[in-house]
């Protein structure tokens, strides 16, 4: 576990096994350390040995050099170029990359020039997220892998004020729900299964005021869940729904959170191509951000109710599995043509959007790797944000970007729900293949009645890093949505979403 904490001790003077500094191109492209309460001096001897192993203060640059001047042994510069406007994200990832550089170092300090408090845990944040590395399946290759930092220490001008400190152990608190998702999402499918997922959200609310309540298949068959238990006819494994409710006493607003947990996906009968379908592990990401951020909610003691549903399966071809054309009964009546097994996410999804609507909170979010149209969209890093009102979808888009995930928001076209009208049902799982992820959106709108607001985040990219690891982003699963999730529910209770 990495320690997160504040000191006001001077950059030169902390003891530490390595101190962060801030880089900035100056005249000429030449480094200059940016970094407070260093002396001119000081500043111009660390300046002159970065520039002598080539460092420009190149926004993402990171650039070890000896403790020069400093009690530490080593150095890192961390470049955030030469923009004088200070760019969140920008800072974070540049930290990021300085901590995940140092894995197999125990104690780092970081000294940034930070104007306020938000800064202060944007910074604060990218650290933490960045000190994270998942060995649980690890044999061998364990044996001398480099562990995360294991103590962050955050510079600051004067002595931290209690409320400071406070802040900072909450980013610590939202990274936990991050990388809990992150660990869940890693996980192969042979260790999890939609029980051991439903196992997971129970472990992860240990201890704290969360009430969790799970369905197994006969529940799900009294309660009329045709959607979940359709994905899940065709596996060995049987599927579970899991309802995760923090109501802490007193609060008013009530955010309802519903993840896709598909903790694999073949296709079904209409099975995918074999290439990268071990990325399909990653398929219950957003039940993973719910579950993180219900566990981080809770543990903030934030005074809004929480309602998380996880709907999981695992979709597999066999001779018990779905067929194209079957016609299946959701928990809401309507019934669904399924034209393609391999459009299974949504059919959970529709199952714990009518049971979240049936408890009418004030706002419902989903979170889905949903369809491969959002990535050809919008891309690897950026989600796409659908809603039944226009005015939800903006404060989920804003809180997205407050809590530093790229977000976009998209429409929801009226024309293209007649691309799935079915001559023998209420409607078609998939519509027309041009722009796929809204029609995907659309079906699950059919589901929610347009007096309830109604969120949905379609995270397919963004919830699993094929690539390499950047900033404070891992290879593999990333934890997308949790921080977003925590931020619209902070904001609910201060009563401004």
């Amino acid at each position: 576990m990495t320690t997160l904490a504040l000191a006001a001790t001077a950059p030169a003077s902390t003891t530490t096994d390595c101190l962060v500094v801030a880089l900035a191109t100056g005249r000429g492209r030449k480094p200059e350390v940016t970094s407070p309460r260093l002396t001119a001096a000081q500043r111009k001897k660390l300046a002159e040995a970065f520039a002598a192993v080539g460092a420009t203060g190149k926004a993402g640059d990171v650039v070890r050099i000896p403790g020069v001047g400093t009690s530490a042994p080593l150095v890192v510069g961390v470049g955030l170029g030469t923009d004088d406007s200070w760019d969140a994200e920008a800072v974070m990832r540049a930290v990021g990359s300085a901590v995940r550089s140092l894995a197999g170092t125990r104690r780092v300090a970081i000294s940034m020039p930070v104007a306020d408090d938000e800064q202060l845990l944007a910074v604060a944040l990218g650290a933490r997220l960045a000190a994270y590395d998942f060995t649980d399946f690890r044999g061998k290759s364990a044996k001398g892998r480099p562990a995360p930092v294991r103590s962050i220490t955050l510079l600051v001008a004067e002595e931290p004020t209690p409320e400071q400190r406070q802040a900072v152990k909450d980013v610590a608190v939202v990274a936990d729900g991050v990388f809990l998702a992150r660990d869940l999402v890693n996980t192969p499918p042979s260790a999890l299964h939609p029980a051991e997922l439903a196992d997971a959200a129970v472990a992860a609310v240990d201890g704290l005021p969360v009430d969790v309540t799970v369905w197994e298949a006969p529940d799900l068959e009294r309660d009329g869940c045709g959607g979940i238990l359709a994905v899940g006819m065709g596996s060995a494994n049987p599927p579970r729904l899991v309802r995760m409710e923090y109501a802490p006493e007193g609060a008013t607003a009530h955010l309802a959170l519903v993840g896709k947990g598909i903790t694999f996906d073949t296709g079904g009968i209409s099975i995918k191509p074999a290439a990268s379908m071990d990325e399909m592990k990653a398929d219950m990401g957003g039940a993973a951000a719910v579950i993180g951020a219900v566990q981080a909610i809770a543990r903030l003691g934030l005074p809004v109710r929480v309602t998380g549903w996880v709907p999981t399966a695992e979709n597999m071809p066999s001779g018990t599995a779905q067929r194209p054309s079957d016609v299946i009964t959701m928990f809401d009546g309507t019934t669904v043509e399924v034209l393609n097994t391999d459009a299974e996410g949504r059919l959970i999804l529709a199952d714990a959007l009518g049971m979240a609507v049936a408890e009418k909170p004030d706002l419902i979010i989903d979170a889905a790797t949903l369809t491969g149209a959002q990535r050809i969209a919008l891309g690897a890093r950026i989600a796409g944000v659908m809603a039944n009102s226009d005015d939800a979808r903006a404060k989920v888009c804003s809180a997205a970007e407050a809590a530093g995930e790229a977000a976009w928001p998209m429409p929801l076209p009226a024309d293209l729900r007649a691309s799935m009208d079915s001559p023998v049902a209420d409607i078609a799982n998939i519509g027309d293949r041009l722009g796929g992820m809204l029609s995907a959106g659309i079906f699950l709108k059919e589901f929610v009645p347009d007096r309830q607001p109604w969120v949905h985040m379609d995270i397919a990219g963004p919830a699993f890093n094929e690539k390499t690891a950047y900033g404070y982003t891992p290879k593999g699963g990333t934890g997308a949505a949790v921080r977003t999730f925590v931020q619209v529910a902070a904001e609910m209770a201060e009563g401004s979403v």
